[in-house]
């Protein structure tokens, strides 16, 4: 069993690489080469995956766990700009113009990520045609999302960036049944308060008065499952 463990993993990883949209086009051939010239490296809960002058050598492939993009103010406050799990990636657009990011990627949880080196992003991607109409379409999704984020950060009520934050979150990593949208990442009020620009304090006394009024429940798992009156209440975005 032990003889066979190697190809399995390799299976699993070339199934996750399969499923970003980004290499979608690549043929069973291209996905099985990309997945050996991908190097990869496991991180532990909190842990720094990528330092900001590191990010114009790797682009990212996250394979299993959760990761936080994040930025540092000059007043020593942390501010989440993403949240990243299974089959995402980051460190494409450094790998286009060779210029360093402003930002840390800390691993929420214990994490296994590929890493493509920039010599093997140009080797591999540069010169295909069909992989620059993807990115061009990639690089507009980053840019409204980033425009979201202005958008919520520009918000003057407390109430309605935090509501706005955990929306956000709960499209890119919601599931949803028939209680409502389970955000699959656990977060702690801290990572909202970073996320949303907003005080730990202002985010556990909303998350209570959610609660209280029956819009969020907290699963058996520790998730945030949001209710379908969450959604009914949401006055922004």
């Amino acid at each position: 069993m032990s003889s066979k463990t190697p190809d399995l993993q390799k299976d699993g990883i070339t199934d996750t690489i399969k499923r970003i949209s980004l290499f979608a086009y690549l043929s069973p051939e291209e996905l099985s080469h990309l997945g050996k010239i991908i190097v990869e490296k496991r991180f532990s809960k909190n842990e720094v995956i990528l330092m900001e002058q590191d990010t114009p050598n790797y682009m990212y492939v996250i394979y299993s766990g959760k990761v936080k993009v994040t930025q540092i103010s000059v007043d020593g406050k942390e501010h989440i700009l993403a949240l990243h799990k299974k089959g995402d990636f980051f460190g494409e657009m450094a790998m286009l113009d060779k210029k360093t990011s402003p930002a840390t990627v800390v691993a929420m949880e214990d994490s296994h990520v590929g890493l493509l080196s920039k010599a093997d992003f140009d080797r591999f991607f540069l010169k295909d045609p069909r992989f620059l109409n993807q990115i061009i379409s990639l690089l507009c999704s980053r840019l409204r999302e980033a425009w979201l984020m202005l958008k919520v950060l520009s918000f003057a009520d407390a109430e309605d960036k935090v509501r706005a934050v955990i929306n956000l979150i709960s499209a890119n990593n919601g599931i949803s049944d028939s209680r409502g949208t389970v955000i699959n990442i656990r977060l702690t009020h801290s990572d909202i308060a970073a996320y949303a620009s907003v005080s730990r304090e202002t985010v556990t006394r909303l998350m209570d008065k959610f609660i209280t009024n029956g819009e969020i429940e907290l699963t058996e798992n520790t998730y945030i499952l949001l209710k379908p009156l969450f959604f009914e209440k949401m006055h922004v975005l």
